[in-house]
This record gives C-alpha cells, sequence and structure tokens, in this order.
C-alpha cells in the first residue's frame, strides 16, 4: 500500500465523521450542556476560595469555580472519548464496521483514524466551552489558550482510546448506558476535577491513591497547569502510557483472529 491510500482512507473516515457531527447537532450541545450545568451549579453552590492555588501562581487565591473549570473541559473529552465508543458500537451492529475492517489497509491504522477524526470533534467543543465559561468569568492568560492545545490533544486521545477499547468489548448496543455509568461516573468523582488531590488525601488516603491511579485525574491534572503554560510531567507521560495501552488492547480486541471480536462471533 502507497502513503496515498493511507492519506485517502484517513481523509474518508475524517469526512464521515466530521458528516455525523454536522448532522447530530444535539451531540454538540449535550456535549456541552453537561459540563455547563456542573460550572453553574458549584460555582452558586460552592463559591467559596480555596487556600493556597495548587495551579501557578502558587501563592495565589482562586475561586472555586476556577478551580473545577479544567476538570469540566475534561469531561468534554471524556464524554466524546464515550461517544466514539458509541459509533464503533452502532457501526458494527449497522454493518459498516465490517466493511472498514476488511480493508486491506492494517487495522491499527484504521482504528487510529477513527481516534484522531474524534480528538479533533472533542477539541473543538472544548475550545467552545472555554468560550461559553468566559460568562462566569472563567479567563485564562490569553497564552493559555495556545497553550493548552498540546494538553486537549493528549487529553482527547487517552479518552479516546478507552473508548476504543471499550467498545471492542461490548457485544450489543443496548449494554452500552450502562457500561458508560460504570467508567465514567467513578473516572470523573475518583480523580481531582472537582477537589484538589491535598484535600482528598485529607479526607481518605485511600481514595487518594484511587485517584493518583486514575488516568482522568492525570488528563485534568495537565490540562489545569498547561492552562497556565506550566507543564505537569508525570501527568503527560501517564497519559502517553494509557494511550498506548488503551489503543494497543483495543487494536488486539479488533482483531477477528486472536481478540473479543471472535469470541463475540464464537457466542
Amino acid at each position: 500500500m502507497k502513503a496515498i491510500h493511507y492519506l485517502r482512507c484517513f481523509v474518508g473516515i475524517t469526512a464521515r465523521e466530521w458528516r455525523r457531527f454536522l448532522n447530530q447537532r444535539g451531540r454538540f450541545f449535550s456535549a456541552l450542556v453537561r459540563p455547563l450545568v456542573w460550572l453553574a451549579i458549584f460555582a452558586a453552590g460552592f463559591h467559596f476560595v480555596l487556600g493556597v492555588s495548587i495551579i501557578p501562581p502558587y501563592e495565589t487565591y482562586i475561586p472555586y469555580d476556577v478551580y473545577i473549570a479544567p476538570g469540566l473541559i475534561a469531561m468534554v473529552l471524556l464524554f466524546n472519548g464515550m461517544l466514539i465508543s458509541l459509533s464503533m458500537v452502532y457501526d458494527r451492529e449497522m454493518g459498516s464496521m465490517r466493511i472498514l475492517m476488511v480493508s486491506p489497509l492494517p487495522r491499527w491504522f484504521l482504528l487510529t483514524a477513527k481516534l484522531l477524526a474524534g480528538v479533533v470533534l472533542s477539541v473543538i467543543q472544548a475550545y467552545a466551552f472555554l468560550a461559553i465559561a468566559l460568562l462566569w468569568d472563567i479567563i485564562p492568560p490569553w497564552y493559555g489558550y495556545i497553550t493548552v492545545l498540546p494538553a486537549l490533544i493528549l487529553a482527547g486521545l487517552m479518552m479516546g482510546a478507552l473508548g476504543l477499547l471499550l467498545s471492542s468489548a461490548i457485544r450489543q448496543l443496548e449494554n452500552f448506558a450502562s457500561v458508560m455509568n460504570f467508567v465514567i461516573f467513578p473516572m470523573f468523582f475518583a480523580s481531582s476535577a472537582l477537589y484538589p488531590l491535598w484535600h482528598v488525601k485529607e479526607a481518605s488516603l485511600l481514595l487518594y491513591y484511587v485517584c493518583q491511579a486514575n488516568p482522568f485525574t492525570h488528563a485534568v491534572e495537565l490540562i489545569r497547569f498547561a492552562l497556565y503554560a506550566r507543564l505537569e510531567p508525570v501527568s503527560a507521560v501517564v497519559l502517553v502510557a494509557a494511550t498506548a495501552i488503551f489503543l494497543t488492547l483495543a487494536v488486539y480486541g479488533y482483531d477477528p483472529a486472536k481478540g473479543l471480536m471472535q469470541r463475540r462471533a464464537a457466542d
């Protein structure tokens, strides 16, 4: 296969995702409504000031709604990662996934192209959330809108790779909601999206270790620091490792000769 064949395939998959996105406007609004509702409720109900900030500059005081904004941005990416999983399950039931998988192109490239197309949409919606969050006076430094882009891409890749992995294990579309609830809410609440890790550590040492092991926590921290042009190296390494593991397992799961697809066929 030549490079032009890979390029045509990638353009085709990306164009299909864009058309689906444009035809499903409710998907865009639903991805924004959830975090905006959280922001409105928590900003009003928990409008207090944290002690010493854990984001630069460290010796400053920040409102709670400003603190949770990066966690809600990560929520946008999380829900879009799960929508990638939903679209994969739907395509498999409709038969279009089978057509894609019999392509002469390698399976890892097909899944990666699907992942990258979803990440582009996730990043766009994350910036849309940042624009609407201005109404709550959540205004990071101007350069934060630029420096946060690599963090959004890396976090979106991790969420999307997790969605691909889950889609390889979900047998029927009817089971999607229960599996997603089992994944989304534990990942979100057992993280630093709503409360600082030092505060979690004071409340429960076990929960603190769970939050530290949660890759979503590192997605939140990477975005939070990137908004202030700072790098959180540990979180970046964790996200890269998690993305590689999830994507590798997804490729294995979609291999009809080895992975979960073969087991479903046998069932």
